[in-house]
């Protein structure tokens, strides 16, 4: 059975809370830095009911892979170093539980096979590694917390067309 771990799920869970305080602007346009005062793992720990431990782990090995940073002092706590819509799944899994990878022989994976020499399917895991690890790329932490908002709550993603510009198109027989 192919499972993300626990901490990996609690990474996506935290780092969806520090997107959660971005400014609705910065969520929109990924190229804006995130300009959001931090927020401490306490307080992480109880808005989201993870175990403060927990969070303060994940934080450590997201600010490891510099998906978050860490501010110390009074006013100090965590923030995302870059914006919501930009960190992919698949950063978040590769920060919790090292590179993504299948079986033993893929590429990236932390340990050998111990039978790779006589193997009849050697490399031909990494097709099926690939595209797994290409739709956890496509897949941001923005689009998870989208799919979370039931549909009369969502926001459009693009402007809608307006009247004077959907116009021609009637005209000439589309839409």
């Amino acid at each position: 059975m192919l499972r993300l771990s626990k901490l990996t799920d609690y990474a996506v869970v935290v780092l969806t809370r520090l997107g959660e305080a971005e400014p609705q602007s910065v969520q929109a346009a990924p190229q804006m830095a995130p300009q959001t005062a931090p927020q401490t793992a306490p307080g992480i720990a109880r808005a989201t009911g993870v175990p403060e431990p927990t969070v303060a782990k994940v934080l450590k090995a997201l600010a490891q892979a510099n998906l978050v940073a860490a501010t110390r002092g009074a006013r100090g706590g965590y923030r995302l170093t870059r914006p919501f819509g930009t960190i992919a799944i698949a950063d978040v899994i590769a920060a919790i539980d090292g590179p993504i990878a299948l079986t033993a022989c893929v590429d990236g994976a932390a340990t050998g096979c111990e039978v790779a020499c006589q193997c009849a399917v050697r490399g031909r895991w990494n097709l099926v590694n690939d595209a797994i690890r290409d739709a956890l790329s496509a897949i941001t932490l923005a689009d998870m917390h989208l799919a979370a908002l039931p549909d009369a709550l969502r926001l459009p993603l693009a402007p809608a067309l307006s009247p004077a510009v959907a116009a021609p198109e009637r005209e000439h027989g589309h839409a």
